[in-house]
């Protein structure tokens, strides 16, 4: 049975988990696979979205692809999490960094939208909102993070712990911190995951909320944390382009696979405003993000125009909400944090609200 049960594995490989490019064997999410004597197979599959529409698209899909094979019966156990009754912070079995009360992930579709300056730009205005906020630089292969804030100093040890590093109000930690300068990172997935898992737990973070600044794109990094922490919300950057609302609608339908409330989505971009008259032009199109926010039913957190001085900040370590907080792009950074705040607490059915230092 061993020359079928490798022929079953050849087809799984080819499957992919819905909303994902790899497959569900690249994902390991295949626990068990036997087959008898009398040609009956039986499949044990652990994935990590509650969703039952989705286990029942992903159950269709193996069923369809193995039909090609001689096999007299397929049993499939597909194991799920538990749907948590609201956005709570208390899924079981998620032992990473207990005492964080929010995880936010701000992702993207696609790269060069303005991500990390986005996740930056809102963790200094909800610590400047009086909250104890940290922020994680998740992306392994582009960390920005440093040299948007003006970081050179190493993080240091304490234990068999990291320290973050402190600036600008907010706990700091960064792949970028712990290599050196313009040293590419040529690592398989497995290594990744493990890297993003090891800035969370193997750091002495001392914060009620994390930002999570994640690669671009939907694949192991946003899937590795949704398996170890509960991401109380997520929040999607777009441009107003259509190119860009495509993938930002696949980011979203990432949230939803992922079983993952999102907070809202953030518009970069959006006009420019004019140095010389300080009007707004919209050079890359107008309501492209609020479209696709209204499609999947939820907010626009803010609409960031270009400012020359966004790009100077982010070039010279000196974030635009930090040093030029009457700015217009800072406090429409600031009234985001607010609606994040407002649906953290309306979402958050254990009580553990979060209070303003």
């Amino acid at each position: 049975m061993q020359e079928l049960k490798d022929k079953v594995m050849s087809i799984l490989s080819g499957i992919k988990y819905p909303g994902f490019e790899k497959s569900i064997v690249d994902f390991g999410f295949i626990k068990e696979v036997e087959v008898d004597n009398e040609k009956n197979l039986r499949l044990k599959i652990e994935i990590v979205s509650a969703s039952k529409d989705l286990a029942n698209e992903l159950k269709q899909n193996i069923l369809n692809a193995l039909k090609s094979l001689d096999l007299n019966k397929i049993m499939i156990n597909l194991i799920q999490p538990e749907p948590p009754k609201e956005m709570s912070n208390s899924a079981s079995g998620k032992n990473i960094a207990k005492h964080i009360k929010h995880f936010v992930m701000i992702s993207s579709g696609k790269g060069g939208v303005g991500k990390s300056t986005t996740a930056l730009n809102l963790a200094i205005s909800m610590a400047k909102l009086g909250y104890k906020v940290g922020l994680l630089d998740a992306d392994i292969y582009g960390p920005n993070i440093p040299r948007m804030m003006g970081i050179d100093e190493k993080p240091v040890i304490s234990g068999n712990m990291l320290m973050p590093v402190q600036k600008y109000g907010i706990e700091v930690m960064s792949m970028g911190m712990l290599v050196e300068e313009g040293q590419s990172l040529i690592w398989r997935g497995a290594m990744i995951n493990k890297a993003i898992t090891q800035l969370i737990s193997d750091v002495a973070w001392d914060v009620e909320i994390l930002f999570l600044d994640m690669p671009p794109g939907t694949g192991d990094a946003q899937l590795t944390i949704a398996q170890s922490v509960p991401v109380s919300c997520g929040v999607c950057v777009s441009t107003p382009q259509t190119v860009s609302v495509d993938d930002t609608k696949r980011a979203l339908d990432m949230f939803l696979k992922l079983n993952i409330g999102v907070a809202g989505v953030v518009e970069n971009m959006s006009g420019f405003i004019c140095p010389d008259n300080g009007k707004e032009y919209e050079i890359f199109g107008k309501s492209g993000a609020v479209n696709v926010a209204k499609e999947y039913n939820t907010d626009v957190l803010a609409q960031i125009p270009i400012e020359i001085n966004i790009r100077e900040g982010g070039d010279n370590g000196k974030p635009i909400s930090f040093f030029e907080p009457s700015s217009v792009s800072a406090k429409r950074y600031k009234d985001a944090c607010v609606k994040i705040i407002d649906f953290l607490e309306k979402t958050n059915a254990d009580n553990s609200s979060i209070q303003p230092k």
